[in-house]
């Protein structure tokens, strides 16, 4: 090849190579911009949070009147994932406030996954009804409906009262827990031990029913008797439970039953209505009240209550002892047809019952205007008895509002006649 066509060929190969350059340079802004717009989609439609959904627990047995008896709760964790690995974090809440230690699980792939979720508890004794949740933490927190569940049986039929320390297995620090309780006099004394490895303070809590009723720190070595009473004033029942509170602690928890007798004394009231009337008015009626003690000695006050307004305030003595009672009365005057409603309303206590009493009011009969034909004296005594007495009696007397009058002479055959006027 000569020096000329070696010049041609460098030459076009350099303008090849200057055309390769030109082309690349021009085509890398569009390629970056296609590839930082392909990152801000990927980032734009990045996997979402899963869907978490969890049903009320459900307790088996939900009710039981045999103890010991374990009960078991169990629900589902309903998850929608959208790929890769999800973590369902989870724990169990109880009625009494204490709750579970948190567990995971892990899930692969994408679609509805379901997590089956069971706690059990053991209880010896008492009543109780209480509850159980499930609180889920991850990927979503969700936390699901109570399930109910009630243990009914009656005393506690554990250890019967006795002191028993419980104690964990041996590590650096231990704390336990130990709860009886002794019920009487509309109160529940609760008792609890704290034992401990060695000598230390320990802070605590009583619950009762869930609700934190007590807090308080004492100095343990080895074991230390604690105490808090229940007094209600009513009758109660549920749990109580003793709580240490912070690093190493523990809980024990006793059921309880308190029942408490009203000594005081009970007054109550009633009233009777005497019966419907029809007649004559104005007319009198009499409704009857009664007020009973149970056991007092003193004044009770007390009010009429007439046609829903209530009266002043009166009061009614009882002596002595042992159940009593009092009569009353109050009365009606009635100048028209109508109806009255009477109660007793005792202050500071309850309101009888409602009595209620009708009038009718009827005008006086009337035989003004009457006259009768009478034939003889034989028929003036029957016409007579007929009568009623008030007007009998002013015909005997011969008054001018009830007078026999002859009407004519006696004829020939015929028997006298007379023409009796009565008045009113």
């Amino acid at each position: 090849m000569s020096g000329l066509a070696r010049k041609l060929a460098v030459l076009s190969a350099g303008t090849a190579m200057l055309a390769t350059m030109t082309a690349g340079l021009l085509a890398s802004p569009a390629a970056a911009a296609s590839g930082s717009t392909q990152a801000r989609a990927s980032a734009a439609h990045g996997v979402p949070k899963a869907a978490v959904s969890v049903g009320a627990p459900k307790a088996s047995p939900s009710k039981s009147t045999d103890c010991p008896v374990k009960v078991t709760f169990s629900s589902k964790i309903k998850v929608k994932a959208y790929g890769g690995r999800t973590t369902v974090a989870y724990r169990w809440l109880r009625g009494d406030g204490s709750k579970s230690g948190i567990k995971k699980v892990t899930l692969k792939g994408k679609g509805v996954k379901y997590v089956a979720v069971k706690e059990s508890a053991t209880f010896k004794g008492g009543d109780l009804k209480s509850w159980n949740s499930v609180q889920v933490l991850a990927p979503r927190k969700v936390t699901s409906a109570k399930g109910y569940f009630t243990v009914a049986c009656g005393e506690d039929k554990g250890d019967g009262g006795k002191e028993e320390v419980v104690k964990p297995r041996p590590h650096r620090h231990w704390t336990a827990t130990r709860v009886w309780v002794d019920e009487r006099d509309c109160k529940a004394v609760a008792t609890g031990r704290i034992s401990t490895s060695g000598k230390r303070w320990v802070r605590y809590q009583w619950v009762v029913n869930g609700r934190v009723v007590d807090r308080d720190s004492v100095y343990v070595n080895g074991s230390r008797r604690v105490q808090y009473v229940i007094e209600p004033g009513r009758d109660l029942r549920g749990q109580v439970r003793l709580e240490v509170v912070g690093r190493g602690g523990s809980s024990d928890g006793s059921y309880f039953r308190i029942h408490c007798e009203d000594h005081s004394p009970k007054v109550t009231a009633s009233v009777a209505a005497p019966a419907d009337y029809s007649g004559t008015c104005p007319v009198t009626r009499t409704f009857y009240g009664t007020i009973r003690v149970s056991d007092a000695d003193g004044p009770v006050r007390y009010r009429w209550i007439r046609d829903g307004v209530a009266g002043s305030w009166e009061t009614v003595s009882f002596y002595g002892h042992g159940p009593q009672s009092r009569t009353l009365t109050d009365s009606w005057k009635a100048s028209e047809s109508g109806t009255a409603r009477r109660a007793i309303e005792i202050a500071g206590g309850p309101t009888s019952g409602t009595a209620a009493a009708k009038v009718t009011c009827e005008a006086a009969p009337r035989a003004e205007g009457l006259h009768l034909q009478v034939h003889g004296l034989a028929d003036r005594g029957r016409v007579l008895q007929g009568l009623p007495g008030r007007q009998r009696h002013h015909l005997r007397r011969g008054r001018d509002e009830g007078q026999v009058r002859p009407e004519g002479q006696r004829r020939d055959g015929e028997v006298r006649r007379a023409r009796l006027r009565l008045g009113r």
